[in-house]
């Protein structure tokens, strides 16, 4: 078991080791769907949800296939929940917000395949944590993966009015205020 405090693991998985800015995961939605702050956040919500929900499911499963003897199925396990949950939160968004279903496009079934929602369910697992701290965990790794997509998504807007050259227009300068914000989330490193 895990003796880190609450406060502690929120802001390691939000801030200091951001999935996003420190990890590098879940980099498709977050270059693929930061262009609006509207759909960042609504795409930032949806991935908070079905983090929640897979590690809490990971950590029963995790208990369960420990009890059973068989924790050499985690891994298929983990993929099966995940997967389900993105079919039902994209089932929900698709029924309540057809609009915000058509802007997310390919990246919401997609969140089936990101890794930082894989990465969260097999960190904490491999740190211990118990039942809260693994909800704390993963509310902090979807806070730190919105806020990501929201810093993203707010910059891009700002570039679009931008008079920057021809060159680094488009992907180029998406790539170049991406690798700032990794640059400046390693400044949260000594809050751990």
């Amino acid at each position: 078991m895990n003796n880190e405090s609450l406060w502690s693991i929120f802001i390691n998985a939000s801030l200091v080791n951001n999935f996003v800015l420190a990890y590098f995961l879940g980099i498709c939605p977050f270059l693929g769907v930061s262009g609006k702050v509207e759909t960042a956040s609504k795409m930032g919500a949806a991935v908070t949800f079905v983090m929640i929900i897979s590690s809490m499911c990971a950590y029963g499963i995790h208990a369960f296939l420990v009890a059973v003897d068989a924790p050499f199925l985690q891994l298929i396990s983990y993929i099966v929940v995940i997967a389900s949950t993105v079919q039902l939160v994209e089932m929900f968004i698709k029924k309540m917000s057809p609009s915000l279903f058509r802007a997310l496009g390919i990246f919401l079934p997609l969140i089936t395949t990101n890794c930082a929602i894989l990465g969260l369910a097999l960190f904490q697992t491999s740190k211990g944590y118990n039942i809260i701290q693994s909800f704390t965990y993963a509310l902090g790794a979807g806070i730190g993966f919105t806020i990501a997509l929201l810093l993203m998504a707010g910059l891009r807007e700002q570039l679009e009015f931008a008079d920057s050259p021809k060159v680094v227009r488009g992907t180029v300068i998406t790539l170049i205020v991406a690798g700032i914000l990794s640059l400046s989330f390693m400044g949260f490193s000594g809050l751990s």
